[in-house]
This record gives C-alpha cells, structure tokens and sequence, in this order.
C-alpha cells in the first residue's frame, strides 16, 4: 500500500514537473527590459504567465516580457485585451484594421510587423494596408470597414470624432461596436507605448517597414 502511493505521488509530481514552464520555455524578448526567465519570476507573475499560456494567444510575444514588472497590472491589462481582441463584437477585419492603424500612428515597428500578418490573413488586401502605412486613405474598402477607418482616424488624429463619422459607424458596427473599437484601440495605445519604450526588437533579419509620418 504504501509502495503504491509512494509511486502515484513520484508520478503526480513528475507530470507537475513536465507540464511547468523551464527557464527555457518562456521565450521572452526584449531590450531596455531584460528578458526573464521562469526561475526568476515571483508567484504573481508566475500567475500572470500561467494565464497567458492558458489563452488563446498562446505565447509570450510583445509587450508582456514588460508588463510582467508590473504582474497585477499586467493580468488585467492581458485579459482586457485577450477580450477585445478574441471576443468583442467586430468582425476580424475591422479588429485588425483598427490595431495595424494604431500601431502606425505610434510607429510601432513590432506591432506593425506582427499585426499586418494577421490583417493579411484576415483578408484585408495588400493595397488597403499599403496605404496604412504611407498614412494615406485607402481607396477601396467595404462599408463596415471604412466606417471603422474614418472613426479611427479621426480619433487617432484629432482627439475627437465628428457626429456624421460617429452616426457612420454606430450604423456600420451597432454602438456595442463602436464602444468595442474606441476600448480597441486605446488598448493598443498602451501596448504600442509600452513596445517602443522597451524597444522592443524585430525577429532576426525582419527590418522595420514603418517609415516617419511628416
């Protein structure tokens, strides 16, 4: 009896053991902000991690190797955007146009890299992206996501929004959409914020696309 339980407590730990996260596994990037390792973080941070890991992003690319200093903070601020960007009300189009147009108006150079993929993906064409990037107006967009457009780009340039471009989109996107646009990308003002002041780098040969706006 005892050797039984002996073995089924040295198992119960082995797979423990297995399924925690190595120095190795973790992955984290950065400059200004030294990469941590799991040995070093505390148990909220370990919190915060173990959270990451468990949803649906999956990983730990971006800004969170930063916002782990902060590991309350930073649960909160992981969940809110694993919220508007996994389960909010717009379509994925308009979610990736609104995070890439964010991205641009901070010269956020990882976040453009790494969003500007999943906008490709998400069948936003390469011309409409193009000109993202030029800070140019796209010539060619579909209802729902030109509304988003002119939204976002008066609120990205001008603090405000007018009240024929806020009746646009709530007629485009419904108010739950627009609530869900404006909280979208105010996230990824944070998240650009936080890439830029880490400097955070580029994978290995990829080179900045991003050039300063006049």
């Amino acid at each position: 009896m005892r050797l039984t339980i002996a073995v089924a407590a040295i198992t119960f730990l082995s797979l423990a053991y297995a399924q925690a996260p190595s120095t190795h596994d973790l992955n984290l990037r950065g400059d200004r902000f030294k990469p941590l390792t799991y040995d070093q973080l505390t148990p909220e941070q370990k919190t915060m991690v173990e959270h990451l890991l468990a949803g649906e992003r999956g990983g730990l690319n971006g800004p969170f190797n930063v916002l782990l200093r902060s590991p309350e903070v930073g649960d909160q601020a992981q969940k809110l955007g694993a919220q508007l960007r996994f389960h909010s009300s717009l379509s994925d189009k308009v979610r990736e146009l609104a995070i890439i147009m964010t991205g641009r108006a901070w010269n956020a150079d990882y976040e453009w890299y790494a969003h500007k993929r999943l906008a490709l993906q998400v069948g936003l064409s390469p011309a409409l992206i193009d000109a993202i990037a030029a800070g140019k107006r796209p010539a060619s967009m579909e209802p729902d996501v030109e509304a988003a457009y002119d939204f976002g780009n008066e609120l990205l340039k001008t603090k405000q929004v007018s009240d024929r471009t806020f009746h646009t989109a709530v007629s485009k996107l419904g108010e739950r959409g627009v609530v869900d646009l404006t909280c979208l990308i105010g996230y990824y003002h944070m998240v650009s914020m936080v890439l830029n002041i880490d400097r955070y780098p580029l994978p290995d040969g990829v080179k900045p696309e991003l050039k300063q706006l006049p």
